[in-house]
């Protein structure tokens, strides 16, 4: 071993040596459908007016910390009190917030599986200790699993994906509430997805003190500007302020979240048209043998392969079209694929096709 190997062993954490982290995919001009974005971008005149208002940005100058002006506009968006609301550089960055912070008495981290990975990377990285709990066969939460795992000083923190990814499923109400009652520490419901499911948890604020949501801007149009929220109690986000570092929504998101706001019928449409093209897209492929989609409420459609899909995967990288590929585990040969418009989603199904043939033969 060589004297940097040595010492890279020595100093890095040996949990965050262990693991992989999370990678993207970098294919220069494939139809990128993996990472669950809107395929639809800004009509022109739009597009014009929102680089006109970043024109006007000085750049020499710090852009408006904790961004106190957005967070009073949002959290009339979401019909909560401003001192509510927390901006992120992304909704990752709240989420290593809420990792770092809720470390007291109470600690750990526990999540089902399979689930947005994330949350387990960021623990890890965190130090925190954590626990899966894999779904049922349904791809429900198991609570009676996850309620046995609870302790009086574990978990701190049970992250829920509402709709989940990457099954697109809704977990059972009463379930998600069981653990809202039992666990010591806080519950963490992202809806990244909620606006295609067209259904909130928001409400449940109003009735337990340890909840706090996930928001983002990213699957509305906006994933370039990385715009998280976080909603939550004040006392928590209160704390949870005290480890934001300064500054950390630059000016280029900040006009761009104003912007979003004043034109809101704009990504509405596009979020409906998607939608349609979600339940076209789940019809035609299970007309697919070999293919099996499941029922989504979220802007990606789950689905199992009959054959190895690492097979699938490199067959359709081939002709440029990339989608999540998530052969392991629980989800051996299960595949994930965001909802295009109308042309990607068709090249999607012909490559599909053409890749289901090929490995028949």
């Amino acid at each position: 071993m060589t004297m940097k190997n040595m010492l890279i062993k020595n100093i890095i954490n040996k949990n965050i040596g262990e693991q992989n982290g999370y990678t993207v995919s970098e294919n220069e001009g494939a139809i990128k459908m993996d990472a669950n974005e809107n395929p639809f971008v800004l009509q022109e005149p739009l597009k014009k007016k929102l680089f006109q208002e970043m024109s006007k940005v000085n750049l020499n100058r710090y852009p408006e910390a904790g961004a106190f002006g957005l967070r009073e506009r949002f959290a009339r968006y979401f019909g909560v009190k401003k001192d509510m609301v927390m901006l992120g550089n992304g909704s990752d960055e709240l989420i290593q917030l809420l990792c770092l912070t809720l470390k007291g008495n109470i600690n750990g981290v526990l999540v089902p599986a399979p689930t947005f990975s994330m949350y387990k990377i960021i623990a890890v990285n965190t130090a925190n200790k954590i626990k899966e709990v894999p779904l049922d066969e349904n791809f429900d939460l198991n609570a009676d699993a996850m309620l046995r795992k609870i302790k009086p000083n574990f978990p701190a923190l049970i992250f829920l994906s509402y709709p989940n990814s990457p099954t697109g499923s809704l977990f059972n109400y009463d379930r998600i509430e069981a653990l809202i009652k039992k666990t010591p520490g806080v519950v963490v419901i992202d809806e990244a997805y909620a606006d295609f499911a067209g259904v909130t948890l928001l409400p449940l604020l109003k009735k337990y003190e340890n909840l706090v949501f996930l928001k983002t801007l990213s699957k509305s149009g906006m994933a370039s500007m990385r715009l998280g929220f976080l909603i939550g109690h004040r006392e928590i986000v209160a704390q949870l302020d005290k480890v934001r570092l300064p500054y950390n929504i630059n000016c280029l998101s900040q006009i761009a979240a104003d912007f979003f706001l004043d034109h809101q019928e704009e990504f509405a449409g596009q979020i409906a048209q998607i939608v349609k093209n979600r339940e076209e897209l789940y019809l035609k492929m299970k007309e697919i043998n070999g293919i099996t989609p499941y029922p989504s409420r979220a802007n990606f459609i789950f689905f199992s392969c009959a054959f190895n899909s690492d097979r699938i995967y490199t067959l359709l990288k081939r002709v440029g079209i990339i989608v999540k590929n998530l052969n392991s585990g629980s989800t051996k040969n299960f595949m994930r694929v965001t909802v295009g418009n109308r042309k990607e989603n068709e090249a999607f199904l012909n490559a599909l096709k053409s890749a289901i043939t090929k490995l028949g033969e």
